[in-house]
């Protein structure tokens, strides 16, 4: 599945913005996702190398601000569970790691 234009700016400003609120660092994001802060800043620009790894930050970012007891922003494509859409790879989401 692809995005729309549109759809890649929200989803682009979605992303960042719970990375704010979550107030994380891209070297803190790296080392809890196992990967370099370059890594991390492509997947927030939608830069991907496979389509399940802005589910992987959208999750780490949702479990970052359940912890501090904050709710998330909603975000327009990036919703429901992962496992509803038969083209993404699950076990690959579940392992929590971009690299």
């Amino acid at each position: 599945m692809s995005l729309t234009i549109i759809e890649r700016r929200n989803t682009k400003k979605e992303l960042a913005a719970n990375f704010n609120l979550a107030g994380v660092t891209l070297e803190q994001a790296a080392q809890d996702l196992a990967t370099t802060p370059e890594h991390v800043e492509a997947v927030l620009q939608l830069q991907v190398d496979q389509i399940e790894e802005p589910w992987i930050l959208r999750n780490y970012l949702n479990k970052q601000l359940a912890a501090q007891g904050k709710t998330p922003l909603p975000y327009s494509r990036l919703q429901d569970d992962p496992a509803v859409h038969w083209f993404l790879n699950t076990d690959l989401i579940a392992k929590g790691r971009l690299n």
